[in-house]
């Protein structure tokens, strides 16, 4: 951490993935985007006013799809490539033109989906009736009939996708292009600061003049930020109600919901229930921390620390290799192999350098392989993140194998859940390898700070926090930066009570995430990690039976609503009983980081 970032050019390429194997060169990209634009006119000149008949709904569709993978396949390799380099030039200016050129293309063929919701119902059913393939993308244009605007109007919004879309754009400029932080001092030493450094590295270090100073200085500095990016966020909340309105919903949270094919009961009670039950078990850990650091005050700024930070061992990417093989072979050779080739076919772009996004995430783009970005820190937190992300991987691997394009994704709400269980696997590899006490204790609160509390404390907070927002935005009020971080501070004071000073800096979290451009996200991370929890139960006590059911679900992609899915792996979301489970489990796995702490201390 003494040197600052490097830029991209400067890197290891071995730590990058290779996007060749979405287009070999550029010239073949603008061939595929140039394919793209000539089909959506093809298309447009064919079908327009004429799909009225089954045989012609049926070809349409088809030659829509094999249209809507090339454009993907050209907006992957625009993205991607800005993803791990806000700060190249060329690569924006692509990313911008890609994006203008798409819009048109399918502000062209808007026509498809209006007229197939204009069809008579006895036509569309018969269509219905007619295919396997592409049954469940017609049921579900037969199901939003009723939220369906004019052909042109639909086709207007298509144009203007690059504009209803620039707030997400606006926030990821100023945080990763534009925020320049200033290093910072500790006991005479100088640290560089930026966001990636404070995210995967500082905010979990285990000196608390060291954590404590670079919180305070990331936090003046975002700060800097907070009305632009609270303006931002406010043109996405309001577009997003002023369009549930349009499509005759009867709140934002219905029209944000309807796509993930979940009522309000699920979304509610997932919040409701976790910041009722979890934030007991939450505040004894906050203690144990506290305790454990002899910290005179438990802040904000102390929670993501590592219970055991001289005990977490430096993790290599070569390194990794055997605890992914490890966790994962449970799976069975099919997934095994699969995951695995993502360390010699470059899916995953490891590497730290100046403008690279924060976090990480999986895409998938279809037909080739998906694509991980990380920033490896050399920690095992990183194995987490990484075994995580290739549980999408997996997940698309075998949902495209087995789906059309419009079938791959199941529901957002059920999204998480083939990476948590991924996580749930790589502990209960770890924790059968020894009986050291200490080791044990390293591995659950390794779960404990990295897989439940990103996703069951995280992302849950931000769901609460955000409910709050549309809250108002649905009564017709609006948000400024004053009001959010007010909001941010109300969650995280009523989920820590007084275990927890929720110290000046913790307010503006709602500045440190993406996901509320993202419609109702933050939610599903806890909704996925729930049915996990359940199932990697299943895995331990049934053994391939349970294997098998799982990736039956891998398989069956967005072919059936999350209810259902879950259900195929024999969990039932319909109660509250997996989710009061999974709090019980945390809760236990609390009490035994704490009784093993209390052993590790009498020797």
């Amino acid at each position: 951490m003494s040197n600052e970032l490097k830029k991209r050019s400067e890197v290891d390429k071995s730590l990058t993935w290779d996007l060749s194997h979405i287009f070999k060169t550029d010239d073949d990209y603008e061939q595929t985007l140039n394919e793209a634009v000539e089909g959506s006119k093809v298309i447009e000149n064919k079908y327009k006013g004429k799909l009225n008949n089954v045989n012609i709904i049926l070809k349409c569709i088809e030659e829509y799809e094999q249209l809507y993978i090339k454009a993907l396949l050209t907006g992957s390799y625009a993205s991607l490539a800005v993803s791990v380099d806000q700060t190249d030039v060329d690569n924006q200016t692509r990313y911008n033109k890609n994006n203008s050129i798409l819009s048109e293309c399918f502000s062209r063929i808007t026509f498809i989906e209006s007229e197939l919701k204009e069809v008579d119902d006895k036509v569309l059913e018969e269509a219905i009736n007619n295919t396997d393939k592409y049954k469940v993308y017609l049921e579900d244009i037969k199901r939003s009939k009723p939220h369906t605007l004019h052909p042109e109007v639909e086709k207007a919004f298509a144009s203007l996708s690059p504009v209803l879309d620039a707030p997400y754009s606006i926030y990821n400029q100023a945080k990763l292009a534009d925020m320049d932080f200033d290093k910072f001092d500790v006991n005479g030493k100088e640290y560089p600061l930026s966001f990636v450094l404070f995210e995967n590295s500082y905010q979990g270090d285990k000196d608390t003049k060291v954590r404590r100073e670079a919180f305070d200085e990331f936090s003046k500095k975002i700060k800097e930020y907070e009305n632009t990016i609270a303006t931002a966020y406010q043109t996405q909340v309001q577009k997003e109600k002023i369009m549930s309105s349009m499509k005759n919903f009867d709140s934002v949270f219905d029209y944000l919901l309807f796509d993930q094919k979940v009522d309000m009961e699920l979304y509610n009670r997932q919040i409701d229930v976790i910041m009722e039950k979890l934030a007991p078990h939450m505040r004894k850990y906050a203690k144990l921390i506290k305790r454990i650091y002899g910290l005179e005050e438990m802040t904000f700024a102390d929670l993501k620390v590592s219970i055991d930070p001289d005990y977490d061992p430096k993790v290599t990417v070569e390194e990794s290799k055997k605890y992914i093989k490890g966790a994962l072979e449970v799976m069975g050779e099919d997934y095994l192999d699969l995951v695995m080739r993502s360390y010699d076919e470059r899916w995953v772009d490891f590497a730290q350098n100046k403008g690279k996004s924060t976090g990480g995430f999986c895409a998938t783009p279809y037909g080739i392989h998906p694509y991980i970005l990380l920033s490896w820190n050399g920690l095992m937190s990183e194995v987490f993140t990484l075994v995580h992300e290739l549980g999408h991987a997996g997940h698309f691997m075998f949902s495209q194998k087995h789906n059309n394009l419009f079938n791959e994704s199941p529901s957002l709400y059920f999204i998480e859940a083939p990476s948590t269980i991924n996580e749930m696997l790589l502990t209960n590899y770890l924790i059968k390898q020894e009986n050291d006490p200490r080791f044990k204790r390293w591995v659950l609160s390794s779960m404990i700070s990295n897989t439940y509390y990103h996703n069951f404390v995280t992302h849950l907070l931000e769901a609460a926090y955000q409910r709050e927002v549309y809250r108002i935005i649905d009564e017709g009020g609006s948000v400024h930066a004053k009001k959010l971080s007010e909001l941010k501070k109300e969650v995280l004071e009523k989920f820590w009570g007084d275990s927890v000073t929720i110290n000046e800096g913790a307010e503006l979290t709602w500045m440190r995430q993406p996901h509320y451009y993202m419609g109702l996200y933050p939610y599903t991370y806890s909704a996925g990690l729930t049915v996990a929890t359940e199932v990697s139960q299943r895995i331990l006590n049934e053994g391939e039976k349970a294997v098998e059911d799982w990736k039956n679900v891998l398989k069956a992609g967005g072919t059936k609503a999350p209810v259902e899915l879950a259900k195929m792996a024999g969990v039932d979301i319909t109660t509250d009983k997996p989710l009061l489970n999974t709090i019980e489990y945390i809760g236990d796995m609390v009490d035994e980081i704490i009784r093993l702490t209390e052993e590790i201390n009498k020797k």
